[in-house]
């Protein structure tokens, strides 16, 4: 069975017991990651975002306020 590869520099990945950093290969891919997230390079998507947008009119009106 093929060992996964690592997320950053998609070099095989060995199993835990010989790797500290995985799902990494190394620390240095590891810290590439976190160095990632930090400068907000990946993205949690907002659901509550996206919710409240979809419950807005689309056509710009006002519901419920007479002109």
């Amino acid at each position: 069975m093929p060992l996964p590869p690592c997320p950053i520099c998609q070099k095989p990945v060995p199993p835990r017991p010989e790797n500290t950093s995985q799902p990494f290969c190394s620390r240095r891919c590891r810290a590439v990651d976190l160095g990632r997230w930090l400068g907000e390079e990946y993205r949690v998507p907002d659901r509550q975002a996206d919710e409240q947008e979809d419950e807005q009119p689309s056509d710009g009106s006002d519901r419920g306020h007479d002109a």
